[in-house]
């Protein structure tokens, strides 16, 4: 596996991004996560965009971190927020979530991050127990889905 660092609308982000969000759409019986998105927020040093490939070159996980500060949707100084953390459902269970984990964790760290927080749905179980397994535990909600009951928030010091 060959993991690489893009910018977050690169067109293999963009396609991950799609598959992501029509799961979402399926899980949850919406439109996807609307959580608001800049591209620039995943740009070093405040964030980073990932994405592994597999020994014939095809996209099959991503995930990213961006910087987050005290601001009024609940994040503290030193935050780096966990985004679009996917893996496509022929490459599941091949430890593939868990390395691109690790990689973005020690990239925020590296960037001066102190905590990694990341927001999830009850609907995500398997996401739920990776990042529990991966020393997670749930922290006060934050973001745009603070207010949402089915909305889950985990934080792990970096």
């Amino acid at each position: 596996m060959n993991i690489r660092r893009v910018s977050f609308d690169h067109p293999d982000a963009v396609k991950l991004n799609d598959q992501v969000q029509a799961e979402y759409a399926v899980r949850y019986g919406d439109g996807g996560d609307a959580t608001p998105v800049d591209p620039l927020d995943f740009e070093p040093p405040r964030g980073a965009y990932l994405i592994a490939y597999d020994a014939l070159d095809r996209p099959v996980a991503t995930g990213g971190w961006r910087a987050q500060d005290e601001n009024e949707e609940g994040n503290a100084d030193g935050d780096a927020e966990l985004k679009r953390m996917y893996v496509v459902e022929e490459a599941r269970g091949q430890g593939l979530a868990r390395r691109i984990l690790a990689a973005l964790e020690d990239d925020a760290r590296a960037a001066g991050r102190i905590r990694m927080v990341l927001e999830t749905g009850a609907k995500q179980p398997e996401a739920v127990a990776l990042y529990t397994s991966s020393g997670y535990e749930p922290c006060a909600k934050f973001g745009y889905y603070r207010f949402h009951e089915l909305s889950m928030c985990f934080a792990k010091p970096l």
